[in-house]
C-alpha cells in the first residue's frame, strides 16, 4: 500500500511539473528567435497606436518605425530562410497575433506613415534628394535589378523623400504606395518579373514627370 501511494505521489508530481520549452540549444535558440519576432510585432503595434493618438511626434515616430521595420525585415528573412516559420502571415495565424496596425504597416505598406504624407515646404536640397532617388530607382531597373530586397528599399526611400517636399505630386505618391504594398507582399528573395519591372519603370517615369510639373506649378 505504501509503495502504491509513493508511486502515485511520484506520478502526480511528474504530471504537475512544468513541461520544458526546449530540450536542446538549437530549440532554445528557435524559441528565443520566435519570442523576439513576436516582441517586434507588439512594439510596432504600440508605436502605431501612439502615433495615431498623437502621443509621439512625427519625427520620433518615423525614427522608431523605421528602426522596427529594418529589424522586422532582418528577422523575417532569417526565420523564413531557415524554415522556422513559413511566412509572417502564417506566424500571425498560428500564434493568433492581435496586431492589426503592425500587420498593415509591416506587411502591406512597408513604410512609415510619415513617408506617405505631404511635406510642408519646397526646399532645394529636398528637391535634389528626390531627383537623386528617382534616378537611382530608374537606373536600378535599367540594370536589371529585380530582387525585392533590392527594389523595395529604393521605392521606400523615394516615397520618404517625396513626403518631405510640398510640391503637388499626389499621383506619383499614390503609385509608389501601391508598389510598396505589392513589394511588401512578396518575400525578400523573390524577384519581380519583366512585366512588373516594365510597369514599375513606367510608373516611375510618370511620377518623375508629374513631380517636375508640380515644381513648376509651385514656382
Amino acid at each position: 500500500l505504501l509503495k502504491k501511494k509513493s508511486c502515485r505521489r511520484v506520478l502526480r508530481s511528474y504530471l504537475m511539473a512544468d513541461a520544458p520549452l526546449y530540450t536542446s540549444t538549437r530549440e532554445r535558440r528557435r524559441q528565443t528567435d520566435l519570442a523576439d519576432f513576436y516582441a517586434l510585432l507588439k512594439a510596432s503595434e504600440a508605436v502605431e497606436k501612439a502615433y495615431a493618438r498623437g502621443a509621439v511626434s512625427a519625427a520620433d515616430y518615423e525614427t522608431a518605425c523605421s528602426q522596427l521595420m529594418a529589424q522586422f525585415r532582418a528577422s523575417e528573412a532569417a526565420l523564413t530562410g531557415d524554415g522556422t516559420i513559413a511566412s509572417t502571415e502564417a506566424f500571425f495565424a498560428q500564434w493568433r497575433v492581435d496586431c492589426p496596425r503592425a500587420r498593415d504597416r509591416l506587411l502591406r505598406v512597408g513604410a512609415p506613415a510619415t513617408h506617405l504624407q505631404k511635406g510642408d515646404a519646397v526646399d532645394a536640397a529636398r528637391v535634389a534628394e528626390c531627383v537623386q532617388h528617382f534616378i537611382t530607382a530608374m537606373d536600378a531597373l535599367r540594370l536589371d535589378q529585380r530582387a525585392v530586397d533590392e527594389v523595395q528599399p529604393l521605392v521606400a526611400d523615394l516615397a520618404a523623400a517625396l513626403s518631405r517636399v510640398a510640391a503637388p505630386c499626389p499621383g506619383g505618391r499614390a503609385s509608389l504606395e501601391r508598389w510598396l504594398v505589392a513589394l511588401n507582399g512578396m518575400r525578400a528573395a523573390e524577384e519581380i518579373d519583366d512585366a512588373q519591372a516594365r510597369q514599375l519603370a513606367f510608373d516611375l517615369d510618370a511620377a518623375y514627370a508629374e513631380f517636375h510639373r508640380g515644381l513648376k506649378d509651385a514656382s
